[in-house]
């Protein structure tokens, strides 16, 4: 005796409601996304050995900032290397300087514009995100937290980092813990 498929049987239990259709196909789509996101959580992969110019970094998270930050209108339209912030052909970025050294020149792919770190930020610290400079609250809002990849078109220098950071270091911990790593790097 065959036996029907289960598959082919009418179901009597199941909703014929296009509501309740679409609401379990957006779920399944936001849980394979979901999925998808933590599975490809922060692989930073380089195509050229690490400190290589022209080496590439995949999955670079990335933020904005501007000057009109409450936690920057401080500090004005100047950087933590003292510079003037950048935004045209070259770029301010702020990053932790014990992983991006200051002077670090890097670009986005897909995005003409060069960057230079010339800055750091608190939050930054210990982490490999790089916050972008925006002229406007505007445009910091419409990048978001992007992952990017990056091309390292010239490494910054972590002595000059440490030189700039040393004297600062008794005013916030943030820059302690950027000191300490950079002193305990291998010369």
């Amino acid at each position: 005796m065959r036996v029907p498929f289960a598959g082919n049987q009418p179901n009597k239990a199941r909703h014929n409601n296009p509501t309740i259709d679409l609401i379990r196909t957006t779920l399944l789509c936001l849980t394979a996304l979901c999925a998808q996101s933590f599975a490809t959580e922060v692989k930073v992969q380089a195509t050229t050995p690490a400190g290589t110019t022209g080496q590439v970094l995949h999955g670079i998270r990335t933020t904005a900032y501007t000057h009109s930050e409450a936690d920057h209108i401080k500090y004005g339209s100047r950087t933590a290397s003292g510079t003037a912030l950048k935004y045209g052909q070259i770029r301010s970025a702020a990053a932790d300087w014990s992983v991006y050294p200051v002077g670090t020149v890097f670009q986005i792919e897909g995005d003409q514009a060069l960057y230079i770190v010339d800055d750091y930020g608190s939050a930054l610290v210990g982490t490999r995100t790089i916050d972008l400079y925006k002229p406007s609250s505007y445009s910091m809002n419409l990048w978001g937290v992007r992952k990017v990849s990056i091309r390292i078109l010239k490494w910054g220098s972590f002595e000059k980092s440490l030189a700039i950071l040393k004297p600062r270091k008794s005013k916030a911990s943030h820059v302690r813990e950027m000191v300490t790593r950079l002193e305990a790097r291998p010369a």
